[in-house]
């Protein structure tokens, strides 16, 4: 069984009907409201639907952070960017515009120490 991305409520439903799909994975702005009833409608087809707003990402360095936040973000997930390097390291400036970023993205930069459980990672 695979795990499928869903971007739309319409695209959830057509892969419940989908063979081989055993966790559908809901990634749209309203996903949250139609998780319930896609949860139900998984349950009588014996798929699992899983909504998740945000995703930990541990980030190795500066120059992965900068190149992760000028990639094109392919979800619409709150993205906690936890850094595995020395945050106070960085020139003031380019932690101030890197940050700048993330926040119109809708992302955070967090020290790396609070990092729990990790969804990905960015190295360079």
């Amino acid at each position: 069984m695979t795990t499928a991305r869903a971007t739309t409520k319409g695209e959830a439903i057509h892969l419940l009907k989908a063979a081989g799909v055993g966790l559908i994975e809901l990634d749209y702005e309203t996903a949250w409201q139609d998780a319930p009833e896609l949860g139900r409608l998984g349950e009588e087809a014996g798929v699992r639907v899983a909504y998740r707003g945000h995703e930990s990402i541990a980030v190795r360095s500066p120059a992965a952070l900068a190149a992760g936040l000028k990639r094109q973000k392919m979800t619409t997930r709150q993205r906690n960017l936890f850094c595995q390097f020395e945050l106070g390291n960085m020139p003031a400036r380019e932690l101030e515009a890197l940050e700048a970023k993330a926040a119109r993205l809708g992302d955070y930069i967090l020290s790396g120490h609070l990092l729990r459980e990790v969804d990905s990672t960015w190295s360079e």
